[in-house]
């Protein structure tokens, strides 16, 4: 491809533009720990909540949706149930108020909130620094797989002569992007980070939109329907895929079982159950959790994942629609002749051709703003565990805010060595996408569900769950291959070998058997720590005990007894994020009979949550201070 002048310009006017931006407010995020991880608390929710949302709108993640859309139709707006895409209804619903109301800096400083400071709590707080470097380095890996394979495409030069090894093409690309958005994810925090994040978002709007309309424009219904399988435009399914793509382009048939997806009735079970569990356990400690802790009240983390609901999947399935109806109808030739065609890199091959000189380099600022986005947010969670959870607890309780400061810039680019240098080693997107959802957040999540709902689990079940989680993790999907052909026959081996949700129902098991064994070969926690954090949190669940030690101390005190309203609420809200999700898509593809239908039930449930969850919100809440 040869880029033409006016889109150069506009990438590096883009480029320039938002490393200037990010450096300008960088001096306000520079103050101390508070304001370089969570802004000071004084950010809008509403900025928060595009910022999250742009940080979503990752490049590898659209370049996988393109993928699965592709591949599976309709059918695939259940597939980022894998992520869960839907945990960010729980969030709204009553989550963020939750985690919120602990006005803590991370997630493992949380741990305390929770356990306390004995060893149980010092054993759970390390768990969570693991997994959240683990997470964070495990992101960073797949940002640098789908940056490589889209810029390999989108710019025609050839850096590196490799074709195998780690110096390939796609990989010195990756190198070059991740260095150049370091300087201001790591200058200047979150306050960098949110104001670069704004500005992206516009940019990822307005280029979803064109490319949407340059699709519906180039694309008729009939181009679409003579280029799919029948059932391709039906989002239900059964208990088999049922999509056959042996007339049309057989070699997706190899990609649907290369990807372990034949059982979806199965595999849709998984994602949901392991869905819930994860929705559950509140957020990870990732950027997402970091947008909850920087909002000013615990209504203003309720309103942000709101807002991101609403943000996010309009404009991101507009664009992920366009370029791949503009696939089916104008790529099929050279997919047919391809030997193994990559259909993860059908996004940047579509912006190649099929999209008009000029708007080339909008698109192009605005995909590696979608990637800039997510890589930012996910570069400046990482060393708030390293400088707060281990330096400033376990070293050096005493050190200067601007110290401080400097440390979490050189771990941010510790993490990111460690992330560039697991980059090198992946092969695809895919493959690590199904490991840190599939595996690493299906020991995660069982320790994560317990901590909220249950009194009696203490920091050492933590710590046993957690362990047992990450390390099962890491063990079980690499034992898979050796012990799947003794249990099952060959063709049903094969299909539990190559999808990563099979090993979940045993991860969930290892998981649950630490947090049990834990818990009960220990002592409780304190009354005084868990009475603090059922006052303080006011959740709902198994907390008898110490709800009657609380309202003993305290008549006034109002126990939280919404848990039938939220868990409606959540239902109601599951279907409206799904329709959200699939009414773009049938409006680009001009099926107007779905459409209509699908924004009928998007505005019935807009309708119910306005007034059994807006309604209700609390008001002048504040967070507690932490003590």
């Amino acid at each position: 491809m040869t880029i033409h002048p006016v889109d150069v310009a506009v990438l590096v006017a883009y480029f320039v533009a938002t490393i200037l931006v990010g450096l300008w407010v960088s001096k306000r995020g520079s103050k101390d720990m508070d304001s370089y991880f969570l802004g000071g608390k004084s950010l809008p929710w509403y900025l928060l909540g595009i910022s999250d949302a742009s940080g979503m709108f990752d490049i590898s993640g659209t370049m996988l949706l393109v993928y699965w859309l592709f591949v599976y139709g309709l059918k695939s707006i259940w597939i980022p149930f894998l992520w869960p895409v839907f945990n960010q209804v729980f969030l709204m619903m009553f989550l963020s108020a939750w985690l919120r109301r602990s006005n803590v800096l991370t997630g493992a400083e949380w741990i305390q909130f929770r356990f306390g400071r004995g060893t149980g709590a010092n054993l759970a707080h390390l768990s969570v620094v693991l997994f959240a470097l683990v997470n964070t380095i495990g992101m960073l890996a797949y940002a640098f797989k789908g940056i490589g394979k889209f810029a390999e495409i989108m710019v025609p030069l050839h850096l590196s002569t490799q074709t195998e090894g780690l110096f390939t093409n796609e990989n010195v690309y990756a190198l070059i992007i991740l260095s150049l958005t370091s300087i201001y994810a790591i200058k200047g925090g979150m306050v960098s980070v949110v104001a670069t994040e704004v500005m992206q978002f516009t940019i990822l709007t307005t280029t979803a939109i064109v490319v949407g309309v340059i699709a519906m424009a180039k694309v008729s219904p009939e181009m679409i329907a003579n280029s799919v399988p029948r059932g391709w435009a039906n989002p239900f399914f059964g208990w088999h895929l049922n999509l056959d793509w042996t007339e049309i382009l057989p070699k997706v048939n190899d990609a649907i079982r290369n990807d372990g997806n034949e059982w979806f009735g199965i595999i849709f079970g998984l994602m949901f159950f392991k869905g819930i569990l994860a929705s559950l356990a509140g957020p990870a400690p990732n950027y997402d959790m970091q947008r909850v802790l920087a909002t000013r009240t615990p209504r203003e983390a309720c309103l942000m994942n709101g807002m991101v609901n609403v943000v996010l999947y309009f404009p991101r399935y507009f664009m992920v629609t366009g370029i791949t109806i503009l696939a089916l109808a104008f790529w099929m030739p050279e997919l047919r002749a391809m030997e193994k065609p990559d259909f993860e890199r059908l996004l940047p091959l579509v912006l190649t051709r099929d999209v008009p000189v000029g708007v080339v380099g909008l698109l192009l600022a605005g995909l590696l703003a979608a990637f800039m986005s997510n890589f930012a947010a996910t570069i400046n969670a990482a060393p708030a565990y390293i400088v707060n959870d281990i330096y400033k607890r376990f070293i050096n309780p005493n050190t200067t805010p601007k110290a401080e400061v400097a440390m979490s810039r050189v771990s941010s680019l510790g993490v990111l060595l460690v992330g560039i240098i697991c980059g090198l080693l992946t092969h695809n997107i895919v493959g690590v996408m199904m490991w840190i959802v599939g595996a690493l957040y299906g020991g995660y999540v069982i320790a994560n569900v317990l901590k909220w709902y249950w009194w009696r689990f203490n920091g050492y079940g933590y710590f046993w769950g957690m362990l047992a989680g990450i390390l099962g993790a890491m063990i079980v999907p690499a034992l898979v291959p050796h012990v799947a052909p003794r249990i099952f026959s060959p063709e049903v081996a094969a299909i539990v070998e190559s999808n990563q949700l099979y090993a979940i129902p045993v991860l969930l098991v290892l998981s649950l058997i630490g947090c049990v064994v834990g818990t009960y070969a220990s002592p409780p926690e304190d009354d005084e720590i868990l009475m603090h954090f059922y006052r303080t949190t006011r959740p709902w669940g198994v907390w008898g005990p110490i709800r009657e030690k609380v309202m003993a101390e305290d008549p006034s005190f109002q126990p939280n007894n919404d848990c039938v309203k939220d868990s409606i609420n959540v239902a109601v809200g599951i279907v409206w994020q799904l329709c959200l999700t699939s009414l773009p898509i049938f409006v680009v593809l001009r099926s107007w009979d779905w459409a209509g239908g699908v924004f009928a039930l998007l505005v019935v449930t807009s309708v119910f949550i306005k007034f059994n969850w807006y309604d209700k919100l609390p008001r002048n809440e504040v967070a507690a201070t932490v003590g």
